[in-house]
């Protein structure tokens, strides 16, 4: 499939939900009894959820628990830090939700799940019931696991910025304080992590910001993976756009980080001790802490769910999306919430008919800003087969190498509008 063609195909948001089966009718077909539904988790994921819920069934009343009355996104937060955009960008009203796709909004925590009474225990006081639960809470960080020192106490001074909002403004504010020549050091962890291009996003616009303001300053990657997503696309343009600016050491060449050091600005790694004037830490990562709790996740820290429905295989009437959940070839990033939402929410809807879930169909679209006018992407879509969701080899594919600048130029503004779009898409928005 051309590219062209792909991006045509997933921008209709009933194909984007993944529907394969002869009558788009059957999405409308109305309940008995309107039953309600809970999301938990007001990002990429759980948005889009409650929006498409109501979407294929308008008679269903769908609640939406999110502690935060703003959104702050994780997708295009490097350019925030580096300067390019300003940190308005990032912040998104869930009203949209409410007035224009009749969401009920509930600002609370939720304290603790009782499956066997489904309901839902709020920290305010009080509990919600559903017939089905859908759980969107992205991501929690294994503090201290892997390297030691690193905690929510150190990140106040070696920021992750891997969560939207007060950490992205504070190394935005790191990075505009530190002296010319100082190291920038990025820590990137091992699989799997939410957005696995993003650390290396994060580098090439930070590597900008330091060509426009402090020339004689340096990136450091130190890398607990051999390989990473775009790789060669990223490699050719730190090449062209940043050369001898940024200097990535892999897990092989000892890229793995073993302790930190906040208080002394210090990160030792297999390679060797590294005094840095700004640390971004990201930790290794597993399900958001509700999910954990709850007793949804295996060893590896993530969800399994079934990939069709993205119901728990652990706990039934609970679907778990988004960065949380095991979903096979799919990446954990915004555009696969997105469409991880608009299927579950079209099986929710199946499955209170007393109907099949359907064929399933799932894309993935992730754009990368090297610099303002240098974008890259990679997009994919995924069919669920053999019980499993697993990558169409034929749709979708890379930014070509060598590609002229107008390309480039062009995707850059391909990315702005990908943001656009997911914005308006998930939360509803005009």
């Amino acid at each position: 499939m051309k590219r062209r063609q792909f991006l045509r195909t997933i921008a209709h948001p009933l194909l984007c939900a993944g529907v394969l089966s002869p009558s788009l009718s059957s999405c409308a077909v109305r309940g008995n009894t309107p039953a309600h539904i809970v999301v938990i988790g007001g990002g990429y994921g759980g948005a889009s959820c409650a929006r498409y819920l109501r979407y294929f069934n308008p008679d269903l009343h769908v609640t939406l628990l999110t502690p935060e009355r703003y959104y702050y996104s994780c997708p295009f937060s490097n350019p925030v830090i580096a300067g390019i955009e300003p940190a308005s960008i990032i912040r998104h009203s869930y009203t949209g939700l409410a007035k224009n796709a009749g969401v009920r909004l509930i600002h609370d925590t939720a304290e603790g799940i009782d499956p066997d009474k489904k309901t839902v225990q709020l920290s305010g006081g009080g509990q919600l019931h559903y017939e089905r639960l859908v759980l969107s809470p992205g991501i929690s960080f294994r503090w201290n696991h892997i390297f030691s020192g690193y905690d929510r106490e150190a990140a106040r001074r070696m920021p992750h910025a891997w969560q939207g909002g007060e950490q992205t403004l504070l190394l935005r504010q790191q990075l505009r304080a530190m002296p010319d020549g100082g190291l920038i050091c990025i820590v990137v962890p091992g699989p799997a992590f939410r957005c696995p291009p993003g650390p290396y996003e994060r580098a090439s616009l930070i590597a900008y910001y330091l060509t426009q303001h402090k020339p004689r300053a340096k990136i450091l990657l130190l890398d607990a993976n051999e390989h990473f997503s775009k790789q060669d696309l990223f490699e050719e343009a730190w090449q062209q756009r940043y050369p001898n600016l940024i200097e990535r050491i892999p897990i092989s060449a000892g890229g793995l980080v073993l302790a930190v050091d906040a208080k002394k600005m210090q990160i030792q790694a297999e390679a060797g001790r590294f005094r840095v004037n700004v640390g971004n830490v990201i930790p290794f990562q597993q399900a958001g802490r509700l999910a954990v709790d709850s007793g949804l996740t295996d060893e590896s820290g993530w969800c399994p769910v079934n990939h069709q429905t993205f119901e728990s295989l652990h706990i039934p009437n609970i679907h778990i999306i988004g960065d949380s959940c095991i979903a096979g070839a799919m990446p954990k990033s915004a555009s696969s919430a997105n469409s991880q939402a608009k299927v579950c929410s079209l099986a929710v809807v199946n499955l209170l008919a007393d109907r099949p879930p359907g064929e399933m169909v799932y894309h993935n679209t992730c754009y990368s800003l090297v610099a303002p006018d240098y974008g890259i992407s990679i997009n994919a879509m995924f069919r669920y087969e053999e019980q499993r969701i697993k990558l169409i080899q034929q749709a979708g594919g890379l930014s070509p190498l060598r590609a002229a600048g107008a390309v480039r130029r062009a995707e850059a503004d391909h990315a702005r509008s990908w943001y656009r779009n997911i914005h308006r898409d998930s939360f509803a928005s005009p």
